[in-house]
């Protein structure tokens, strides 16, 4: 991986992961879906969350990389990106400046156990990973990616691996925030 971008993006996942194990460490399944109030999420729901967007994220990053492969659309870096792109990653990154409601097929069953969450969780963040391996010498500004707020919404696919570490780390401090108010 030559760019130094997707290197930084693969740092980000690396260390998300590691966020994850420290949040789930010694929780048992009362703790691991215990809500601070009955409309917040548990710890398992942020990261059941972050699973459901991250498997479809995968799905359209996959899909965008095939087809600039078939375009021939590469390109080095540095990369200038759009205004809307970096507004998104703005807006999407802590700390929360304006809540939003998840669309409501990202919204996580609750009281799921960890054995299952925890695994899967680490699973995307390794899909994550092999799509910044496979982007490598792609021009980053010019492949589109379908977003998950809107299939009419594209972004680059470098702002995308931005946006979905930045809703990340959005969900992993919220759960480090669960976590502080355990009983």
């Amino acid at each position: 991986m030559a760019v130094p971008e997707l290197e930084t993006y693969r740092l980000e996942f690396e260390n998300i992961r590691q966020q994850a194990r420290q949040l789930t460490a010694g929780l048992d399944e009362a703790r691991f879906n215990w809500r601070p109030t009955p409309s917040a999420w548990s710890i398992e729901e942020c990261l059941a969350h972050l699973t459901m967007v991250g498997q479809w994220e995968i799905v359209e990053i996959e899909k965008a990389i095939e087809r600039g492969r078939e375009r021939g659309m590469t390109g080095q870096g540095p990369f200038e990106y759009r205004a809307i792109d970096r507004f998104i990653v703005d807006r999407t990154s802590p700390p929360v400046r304006d809540p939003l409601p998840a669309p409501e097929r990202f919204v996580p069953l609750h009281g799921q156990p960890v054995t299952a969450v925890l695994p899967t969780f680490l699973h995307v963040q390794d899909q994550l990973t092999l799509q910044l391996e496979r982007a490598g010498g792609l021009d980053l500004r010019r492949v589109k990616v379908t977003t998950p707020i809107s299939r009419f919404l594209k972004m680059s696919l470098g702002m995308m691996f931005a946006q979905v570490a930045a809703h990340e780390r959005r969900h992993m401090a919220q759960a480090r925030r669960v976590k502080e108010k355990l009983p």
